[in-house]
């Protein structure tokens, strides 16, 4: 018989910790440089629309007018596929297409009819979603570029085939209007090259080499604008038709389209480079651009339909200057916290009871941008 050894310890069961919790990734910290370029750009868009008025006789308003309209809504494309760069059609990116550009385009085509209708005393005045007011065509764009960037992001040429769609819509008459077609394949290849660019090109602009360059350029820009003012038709940087509107053959857009494009992109990247790249008073506004774009078109229209134009100190220099100050003060003021806070429920609704929770695909790590104040 053998005998059991009693001084062997009993084994002691090892109880194994508790599975962690992972950790909530911190948010996204938002770029300063971007915000203070999405900021100008705004602000460029609502001088524009406030010195047009001002452009009747007005020698020096009409060349800013048609310098700032010659990139400023390309600048805005480009920012725009920048920041597209990671839709995939997942379902989360989805929902935020729609809640944030379906839903605003729908509540305020809605609001800018019926303002019209009410300032303009005609309640006959046909809504029409097909057919966008005023500011709304770019929401339209935005939706048809956004969809269609995982077909761009996987071509090996894409920029060079939006500029063909481009020519194509500058030379096609009969193209039609609906949903801004015109417009928005003739800004369309911003929005490309936008999704094509990486943080390192952005760095390349910022460097005092290009920055010194950009100077002699925007001001040869400005002089030409000066000299071409009492003669050049600003419907050829709106792209709202083909050119044969202006009254030339359709061929002719084979040539113009590209040299607008080259004119817009070096414009484009004269502005960027010389955007700051640190915290300023004004980078927080970034995050409020959308705000300020819908909203803007409500006073801006209303100084049209109630004559605010008619006094004649507001076509002198110092009343051209007022015009700009009132444009960045409006525009400023509709990006700031408190307005967003209070439209919040239509530019930006949440609208959790039309959705199911969905997960997103992880999205690439985009790389850091170095910024040197």
């Amino acid at each position: 018989m053998v005998s059991q050894d009693v001084s062997a310890p009993a084994p002691v069961a090892v109880s194994e910790p508790p599975p962690r919790t992972p950790a909530k990734p911190p948010p996204a910290r938002r770029d300063p440089y971007f915000d203070n370029a999405k900021y100008l750009t705004i602000v460029l868009v609502a001088c524009a629309h406030a010195w047009q008025p001002l452009t009747y006789g007005g020698r020096a308003a009409t060349a800013a007018y048609l310098t700032v309209y010659a990139f400023h809504m390309p600048a805005f494309a480009l920012i725009s596929g920048y920041f597209s760069r990671s839709f995939d059609m997942a379902p989360g990116r989805v929902r935020r297409l729609l809640t944030g550009v379906v839903v605003p385009y729908l509540v305020f085509e809605c609001a800018y009819t019926l303002f019209y209708r009410w300032a303009q005393d005609d309640w006959k005045y046909p809504f029409s979603l097909l057919d966008p007011w005023y500011v709304m065509w770019f929401l339209v764009a935005l939706f048809i570029w956004r969809l269609t960037t995982p077909v761009w992001l996987a071509l090996r040429h894409p920029v060079p085939i939006a500029i063909g769609l481009a020519v194509f819509a500058s030379v096609s008459p009969d193209l039609g209007g609906d949903i801004s077609i015109q417009r928005t394949l003739q800004f369309l290849p911003f929005f490309v090259l936008g999704l094509t660019l990486r943080a390192e090109h952005f760095d390349r602009l910022r460097t005092w080499r290009v920055r010194l360059l950009a100077v002699p350029v925007g001001v040869a820009a400005c002089v030409a604008a000066y000299a071409v003012a009492p003669w050049f038709d600003a419907k050829w940087l709106l792209h709202k038709s083909s050119v044969t509107g202006q009254g030339v053959p359709n061929w002719v857009g084979l040539f113009s389209t590209p040299v607008l494009f080259c004119l817009a992109l070096a414009l484009t990247a004269c502005f960027l480079a010389w955007v700051p790249g640190r915290h300023l008073w004004f980078t927080a506004l970034g995050a409020g651009t959308m705000y300020g774009y819908l909203l803007h078109g409500f006073i801006i229209k209303s100084s049209r339909f109630f004559d605010w134009y008619d006094h004649p100190w507001l076509h002198s220099p110092l009343g051209e200057l007022a015009v700009t100050a009132a444009a960045v003060g409006l525009i400023t003021f509709l990006c700031s916290g408190p307005v967003r806070s209070v439209f919040r429920f239509v530019v930006e609704p949440r609208m959790s009871w039309a959705f199911g929770e969905q997960r997103d695909a992880p999205a690439k790590a985009v790389e850091p941008v170095r910024r040197e104040g």
